[in-house]
């Protein structure tokens, strides 16, 4: 449930057990083996106060997916492909506030699944990069998909790697590699 702070304050205060609970949760062990009875003994409700707001957990880490997708979506809105070098720097300065959990759900093995929703999340409301208006959709669609697969995917390797490099260079190394790639497809 996503709280719009109207709601009593019991019911606040409920949904954000529920998310802390969850959250460390997933920091302990893989999402597949958390239960809602687990759950509901971390967070001290009973299962049909769970229920009263979840259908299922996957509800639950949709809504909490969609508030980080959300988080993110709005702070990348203004930019365009000519703001490589902020688009690529925003997505790491919000990757690494976001800290372990979003960490493991982006970059753990068994975290495909949720990945994959992150990411058609963000690209459902895709922003419209003017630069590639002269782009049939399906070339549009590959050059947006080069971009959002090339950020993750640098992002888990270095993610992998220990974070060996300062973030600092790694966004360098991203920002010229995604220009130089997306340069000859932009007016």
């Amino acid at each position: 449930m996503i709280l719009t702070g109207n709601e009593d304050l019991r019911v606040q205060k409920t949904i954000e057990s529920v998310k802390s609970a969850f959250h460390e949760l997933i920091l302990e062990k893989d999402y597949e083996k958390i239960t809602v009875k687990e759950l509901c003994e971390r967070a001290r409700i009973n299962k049909k106060t769970f229920y009263t707001y979840y259908d299922t957990l996957g509800d639950l880490l949709l809504e909490m997916q969609e508030s980080v997708s959300g988080e993110y979506r709005e702070r990348i809105k203004d930019y365009t492909l000519k703001d490589m070098d902020k688009l690529v720097r925003e997505f790491f300065v919000f990757s690494e506030e976001q800290g372990e959990f979003y960490e493991k759900i982006t970059c753990g093995g068994s975290y495909l699944r949720i990945r994959e929703q992150m990411i058609e999340r963000v690209n459902a409301e895709r922003i419209i990069y003017p630069e590639l208006s002269g782009l049939d959709n399906e070339k549009r669609e590959i050059v947006e998909t080069f971009i959002s697969e090339s950020l993750l995917s640098i992002y888990r390797k270095w993610i992998e790697s220990g974070k060996k490099l300062l973030v600092n260079d790694v966004i360098r190394i991203t920002t010229d590699l995604l220009v130089d790639g997306v340069k000859r497809y932009t007016k």
